[in-house]
């Protein structure tokens, strides 16, 4: 069970980020296919930017108990797409969080 714990760590995270969301309303549940479009391209062009850094062969997974040992493509770990998504709505949430804190001290 120890090898699925990186995995269920970045899900439970998304979890918890989807409840702030859910609660301030900033991006899936203010405007789904905005963030849906947001968090794909993103996640898309970073397994592309992996994908090609794979074939230089300057990316490489390493080993780790922690890791499910689950691969995609070769040396393209499972987890690194969940965490692609992770990081994108994490950034799309830090900024449309942000937005919000700007605006609202603006009109105080």
């Amino acid at each position: 069970m120890i090898g699925f714990t990186y995995l269920a760590a970045l899900l439970v995270s998304l979890g918890a980020m989807a409840l702030i969301d859910a609660r301030w309303r900033l991006a899936f549940w203010r405007a789904p296919g905005a963030a849906a479009l947001a968090v794909g391209a993103g996640t898309a062009l970073l397994l592309l930017w992996d994908v090609v850094g794979i074939g230089f062969g300057v990316f490489f997974r390493g080993d780790s108990p922690w890791a499910t040992g689950v691969v995609i493509v070769p040396e393209l770990p499972i987890e690194e797409p969940v965490f692609l998504v992770f990081l994108c709505y994490l950034a799309l949430l830090a900024v449309l969080g942000a937005e919000r804190i700007m605006r609202t001290r603006e009109r105080a």
